[in-house]
């Protein structure tokens, strides 16, 4: 999975880039930790103004795009979100990978001891998404691998199937906005759900495409894919960035 995982965020990232939208990859490189050891970081900037809800729409420029830095020392990884027209914003996730079905309960007491937790169980197999991102060729209920044998994934598969891991994510999310707090936090928190499970029934479903593939394979497959989701984004940007950041340092 640590393969797939870059091969499903890379081919997600080009399929969502059209029209100005999407995701542009500013930096991808090698990155090493004194504590996790080597990884890569990586910095993209997320374009999506459409895709906001018409509330937020209003209080925000036509252009607008998120910062994500992402540090990865596969299984345990760091992506943060910040924006800089919305100083007060950010998300925050952690992300560890283990090989059971999601039964570690305390997986994460050292990072969040001290905060409220609320936990949701994502079911890729039978959770609902947005109708407007559901394929069957993509979804685990009709999916079955000809290279693995995996799926199709029925009613109680977390139960029945091996190998089988869990992709355990701690996700904290801050606007603090008088007046509006709840409402973003709830809202990305749900926003964030829809693409954890849209982009992990995709994994699975592209197993075949990536399944063969070396590192190596899949770091090159990942370079072309970034230059080619760059250019379906970043034509309409290059001389728009300038312009929002002097927006959001006069809104600030």
């Amino acid at each position: 999975y640590k393969i797939g995982q870059l091969y499903m965020i890379s081919k997600h990232s080009h399929e969502q880039s059209d029209r100005g939208e999407g995701v542009e990859v500013v930096q991808n490189e090698p990155f090493e930790d004194p504590h996790h050891g080597n990884g890569q970081f990586t910095e993209k900037r997320v374009y999506l103004n459409s895709k906001l809800p018409s509330w937020a729409r209003a209080v925000v420029p036509k252009i607008f795009y998120v910062t994500e830095k992402a540090w990865n020392y596969y299984p345990y990884t760091i992506t943060e979100y910040t924006c800089s027209f919305l100083p007060k914003f950010s998300i925050h996730i952690e992300t560890k990978y283990e090989d059971n079905k999601g039964s570690n309960d305390r997986i994460f007491d050292n990072e969040a001891k001290d905060l409220e937790r609320e936990v949701c169980f994502i079911d890729i197999a039978c959770d609902e998404i947005p109708e407007r991102y559901y394929k069957e060729s993509e979804d685990p209920k009709h999916f079955k691998s000809e290279k693995t044998g995996r799926g199709q994934l029925r009613e109680g598969w977390r139960d029945s199937h091996q190998p089988i891991m869990c992709s355990y994510k701690l996700v904290t999310v801050k606007f603090e906005v008088w007046g509006l707090q709840t409402r973003v936090e709830q809202f990305v928190h749900k926003v964030v759900r829809d693409i954890l499970l849209i982009g992990h029934r995709q994994a699975f479903a592209w197993v075949d495409e990536w399944y063969d593939m070396t590192m190596d394979d899949v770091r090159e497959y990942e370079k072309n894919m970034h230059e080619q989701t760059n250019i379906k984004v970043c034509n309409q940007h290059s001389s728009t960035v300038d312009d929002i950041e002097s927006h959001a340092q006069t809104s600030t």
